[in-house]
């Protein structure tokens, strides 16, 4: 069953909130660039020692990856750096619903095209409705 992977996901979901508001804090402490560098520092550090024990691929394969593959890291740091900015000015709640809003938005955008070695799933009435009413929660938090 595939239970354990939504539970997977709400505390991915959780931690990114709780990431959001620990990082809007440290960037009105070190500045907001910093706080985004010191995330990605430290978190690459953590990342390597856990690699060194766990890690069963080769990151020389990296150089033969696809370009493109390749453009995640630059994605994670606008996403980071913005919640730093947005964090201390509207709150967690109203930053986090606004990321999830755009996710979705985007995740329709991608699979309904097939982009990225997704899936092609079409948009129905039922995922607009959804995102519409995700757009109306911002509305209300707000």
């Amino acid at each position: 069953m595939k239970l354990w992977v939504y539970i997977v996901a709400l505390i991915a979901g959780a931690s990114l909130s709780t990431e959001g508001a620990i990082y809007g804090e440290l960037g009105k402490t070190i500045g907001k660039l910093e706080s985004s560098f010191y995330n990605f520092f430290v978190g690459t550090i953590i990342l390597g020692i856990v690699l060194l024990f766990l890690g069963k691929g080769s990151l020389s394969h990296s150089l033969k990856a696809p370009k493109w593959q390749l453009t995640g890291g630059f994605f994670g740091t606008i996403y980071l750096t913005i919640l730093v900015i947005s964090v201390p000015l509207v709150g967690v709640g109203l930053s986090m619903i606004s990321v999830i809003v755009g996710q979705m938005i985007m995740s329709m955008i991608i699979e309904h095209k097939g982009w990225l070695g997704s899936e092609k799933i079409s948009i129905n009435k039922e995922k607009v409705i959804a995102i519409i009413l995700m757009a109306a929660s911002l509305l209300l938090i707000y």
